[in-house]
């Protein structure tokens, strides 16, 4: 299991103990932390982990250069056949890493599983991030957009990955510096014959908290301009066109209508306004890594 943070030091604990609560046999989970950089407590809580898993943890420490980078020690380091990458603002239910193990052992073509998000109470911004997540999956079972009907990639948070099949595409791509590294790699094991493959068990994705208008725009503009890289190199892994404010409208309200009905909360109703904002956010930073390129 790979936990790659910066100054995480608020959430940390509690992804950590997500791992601890789970009902998998603790002795063969082995937990890799990389700090990337660190200049909060980071460094303290995975030096007090470390100590609680003694043989069961390693420990990494880099000067911000990067996820990719950090990525990598963890593939490097790992003495199992599977790898659980974990955020720091991730948390996980008690059967996840079971879930995880049962899917992969299930199908030795499966490269990379995931498991769905959960809703959190009273963040409604937070919540309407992970609705689409929801609705993909009980509409399909699988990686699927459902209102493009084009197969999805996933990304590393809480996302579980055949050792083997990062290793045999060399890993994670350390020139992607930005945005995107994770999506790089899957996009590769994909084009190498792995299978991409979701399963029903569940976490909490908190994006570090997200729960204002502000830290919405300030995340997906990160995403727009930091994605660069990977959007010249992986060229069917982005649509410009879709990631518009216009195509974000009609996005949501085509997602609005079974988020309600899988969930049952009027809030998702809010879904065109949510993607039309954060769209254009993508956009606005997408245009700004353009010109500075």
């Amino acid at each position: 299991m790979g936990i790659c943070v910066r100054n995480g030091e608020n959430m940390l604990p509690n992804a950590v103990e997500s791992i601890l609560s789970q009902d998998y046999p603790k002795e063969q989970m082995q937990v890799i932390f990389v700090d990337d950089g660190s200049q909060d407590k980071t460094p303290k809580i995975i030096s007090h982990y470390k100590t609680l898993l003694n043989s069961r943890a390693k420990a990494f420490k880099t000067q911000g250069i990067g996820l990719g980078h950090a990525r990598n020690i963890v593939v490097d380091s790992a003495d199992g056949d599977f790898i659980l990458f974990l955020d720091a603002d991730e948390i996980l239910t008690p059967t996840y890493v079971q879930t995880q193990v049962q899917t992969l052992n299930e199908n030795p073509k499966i490269g990379v599983t995931a498991g769905v998000f959960k809703t959190v109470p009273n963040n409604l911004i937070l919540n309407l991030e992970v609705a689409p997540h929801i609705v993909n999956q009980k509409s399909y079972g699988k990686p699927k957009n459902f209102v493009w009907k084009t197969e999805k990639l996933i990304g590393t948070g809480g996302s579980t990955f055949r050792t083997e099949a990062i290793r045999q595409v060399k890993g994670f791509d350390e020139g992607i510096s930005g945005a995107g590294e994770d999506m790089d790699l899957v996009f590769r094991m994909k084009k190498a014959g792995w299978l991409i493959q979701p399963n029903t068990a569940e976490l909490y994705e908190l994006h570090s908290g997200l729960s204002t208008p502000e830290g919405l725009w300030r995340k997906y503009f990160w995403y727009g301009y930091g994605c660069q890289k990977c959007f010249q190199k992986t060229l069917g892994a982005y649509s410009f066109l879709r990631m518009s404010p216009l195509a974000g409208l009609i996005t949501g309200v085509l997602y609005s209508f079974p988020a309600y009905r899988f969930l049952h909360q009027k809030q998702l109703f809010l879904l065109p306004l949510h993607y039309g904002f954060k769209h254009a956010a993508w956009t606005a930073g997408f245009i700004k890594g353009q010109l500075n390129s």
